[in-house]
């Protein structure tokens, strides 16, 4: 096994998924230097950006709930053997963020990597509470702000 191999799981996935940044309209896989600093960081090489981002937008309608989303990158996960040991031994990217979906949907917590119901937000997070019903990445801002939205709204119709 890779011993300098990224760990797989949900930080990685949720680390990937926010290279996007809707709130602040900012993509760091939108350019090569972007692409290799954030591959770098994660002791991956940056494999080709446009199957990054390919790979990337799936997998935030995956986990989204897009009934319809756009199909992954054709990608060759490597394997590694070791006595008593397989896994998976990403090299770039694309590879460990599909990985990281593939170990969490077999582990049944894919579900659980969200992102913020907050339309200017769409941040990903991994849901941790007891009954994985978190809806907003952050309760005191996001949720603060779609509660002052609704509060508002029902005030203005009179409800």
């Amino acid at each position: 096994m890779r011993t300098n191999a990224p760990e797989l799981g949900a930080d990685l996935l949720v680390d990937f998924l926010n290279t996007l940044d809707v709130e602040d309209d900012i993509d760091q896989l939108a350019d090569d230097e972007g692409h290799r600093r954030w591959a770098s960081e994660h002791g991956l090489e940056p494999g080709d950006r446009a199957t990054t981002q390919q790979a990337r937008d799936a997998l935030r309608a995956i986990v989204d709930g897009d009934s319809s989303p756009a199909a992954l990158p054709a990608l060759a996960l490597p394997v590694d053997v070791a006595p008593g040991a397989v896994g998976l031994s990403p090299r770039t990217a694309a590879d460990a963020a599909v990985a990281s979906a593939l170990v969490l949907s077999i582990q049944g917590k894919l579900g659980r990597v969200k992102l913020c119901g907050g339309e200017d937000c769409r941040w990903a997070f991994y849901d941790a509470s007891r009954n994985g019903s978190r809806q907003w990445c952050s309760m005191e801002v996001c949720g603060n702000r779609q509660k002052a939205r609704t509060y508002r709204s029902k005030e203005r119709d009179g409800s």
